[in-house]
């Protein structure tokens, strides 16, 4: 029998697709997340069975809610990332649709006690968005009807090893966008430090920021 090492083995993709949050009224759940401008995959019953799938925008993964779906806790959901490029637009498009959210807020210290929630990263809350705009750490908090709590997180530019470096992504024009105006600020200074001259390669200057700023490399100066 031959023994085939971790590193020859042919890797299968194992990609999330759903997560199940618990509910107890499932009508006033799909209305909540319709108003956040989900988009409705499917509405299926059977009996005394039903499911309805939602899926964030640009979002790979969905969530699934319903009549016995679950025997979790309505409510016991908690810390669900939603990954924003733009913690301030996340939260004015959220506030534009009725839905309660926090003000955003940065960590306060490395303090993982008390009753402060959904917040993983530890429970000190400081008002406002990072003062640096570090990727990772700016966050903004809201709940669903029966108390799941969703966490918004601010990242622009992922750590090292988080990205497959094979091929660059973007899940949404907006996100794309974001990405451009980083890159042009970047370019702007890049300008600066050279005489103030216009540079011409500024596309190769652009996408090899863009690139390695989603990848976790270093970043062109």
């Amino acid at each position: 029998m031959t023994d085939v090492t971790e590193g020859a083995r042919a890797r299968v993709d194992m990609k999330l697709e759903i997560v199940v949050i618990p509910v107890s009224d499932v009508d006033r759940a799909k209305q909540f997340y319709a108003n956040l401008g989900w988009r409705l995959d499917a509405d299926f019953a059977a009996g005394d069975w039903r499911v309805i799938q939602f899926t964030p925008p640009g979002s790979p993964s969905s969530v699934i809610f319903g009549k016995n779906v679950t025997a979790a806790a309505p409510g016991s959901a908690q810390g669900l990332y939603l990954v924003v490029p733009d913690i301030e637009a996340a939260r004015n498009d959220l506030l534009g649709r009725g839905i309660k959210v926090s003000e955003a807020f940065h960590g306060g210290g490395d303090v993982h006690t008390g009753s402060d929630e959904p917040y993983l990263f530890g429970r000190l809350r400081v008002s406002g968005r990072d003062p640096e705009r570090g990727s990772y750490q700016s966050f903004a908090s809201f709940s669903d009807p029966d108390g799941n709590g969703w966490l918004l997180q601010e990242i622009t530019a992922r750590l090292p090893g988080r990205v497959d470096t094979d091929g660059t992504t973007f899940s949404s024009s907006t996100e794309l966008a974001s990405a451009l105006r980083r890159a042009a600020a970047a370019h702007g200074e890049h300008e600066k430090r050279n005489g103030g001259q216009r540079d011409e390669n500024w596309p190769d200057w652009y996408a090899e920021y863009i690139v390695n700023e989603q990848a976790g490399k270093p970043l062109p100066s």
